[in-house]
């Protein structure tokens, strides 16, 4: 949630004519990743859950493209980009690292 919030005071600065370009791809994915962890979160199974986790890992990666060309066209400086993409790596691991937990608990469950 707090990397979704950093996303939108980012977008703010955006200039108007990319409301429905950047602005909108950056908010919907950053929003996209909590989402997803709720949703799965809030299913019955190991499995759904981890699946969610997969989405919200693939909603992170498609922020990070959306922040790094907002850079690279001069929308957000590397500065205010940074603190973001640092918070993206470190929800990133912890997302790669609560998957193979649940994975481990699943097939102890099996075994």
């Amino acid at each position: 949630m707090s990397l979704a919030e950093r996303c939108y005071q980012i977008t703010f600065s955006f200039p108007k004519e990319e409301m429905y370009g950047l602005t909108a791809q950056i908010r919907r994915s950053a929003v996209s990743i909590a989402a997803n962890i709720a949703e799965g979160y809030g299913r019955e199974t190991t499995g759904a859950f981890v699946q969610f986790l997969r989405n919200a890992q693939g909603s992170l990666k498609e922020l990070e493209t959306h922040l790094l060309l907002a850079c690279r066209v001069r929308l957000a400086s590397s500065a205010a980009a940074e603190p973001l993409l640092t918070k993206w790596d470190e929800l990133g691991r912890m997302l790669r690292s609560l998957i193979r937990s649940l994975q481990r608990k699943a097939e102890e469950v099996k075994a």
